[in-house]
């Protein structure tokens, strides 16, 4: 968790691969602790193609079939089966706006938001900016992206940096903005 925290947390993210990795990361967590789902990350990136969302678009029953006895993913069809729906989502974005990237980053306007919490204690669980995304998401066809989902999947690529300021990573997180 620590070196989760003090090298990705909250570093902008654009790269499409990435964003959906952490999108189906955050959707997996709904229910757990994040800590289960970074242990389980390498067996995510193995058994989901390396978030390669073209390949996971395609995969069929069969592949969910054997998915569910994973243990090195969460072994929940119905996230599973969101994981498979959200790639072919993220696909049709991809052949509308041509990237994953462009479609969330406007949730922010391109920018992350820099936030100044001086309490770990005083970090939202949701924002008008992550609602704005669950919504346009669903509308575009994702599961497993509520509000609060959409928040965590903020902070964690970057477009919201609720590092707080006694924090060493809030300046530097701040810098590459």
């Amino acid at each position: 968790m620590q070196r989760y925290h003090d090298r990705e947390w909250g570093v902008p993210v654009h790269s499409d691969r990435r964003l959906f990795e952490f999108l189906i990361l955050e959707g997996a967590q709904a229910g757990l602790s994040w800590s289960t789902i970074l242990r389980k990350r390498a067996g995510y990136r193995r058994a989901f193609a390396n978030f390669d969302i073209a390949r996971v678009a395609r995969f069929d029953k069969t592949t969910t079939s054997q998915l569910v006895k994973n243990p090195g993913i969460v072994q929940n069809r119905l996230k599973i089966a969101s994981t498979i729906n959200n790639a072919k989502s993220a696909l049709a974005i991809q052949r509308e706006l041509g990237s994953l990237d462009k479609f969330l980053w406007q949730f922010v306007k391109g920018k992350p938001l820099q936030h100044a919490h001086r309490d770990g204690r005083a970090l939202p669980s949701t924002s008008k900016e992550a609602q704005a995304m669950s919504v346009a998401l669903r509308e575009s066809g994702f599961t497993f992206v509520g509000p609060t989902i959409c928040y965590a999947f903020m902070q964690a690529v970057g477009m919201v940096n609720d590092h707080v300021r006694s924090c060493f990573r809030w300046s530097e997180v701040r810098k590459l903005a």
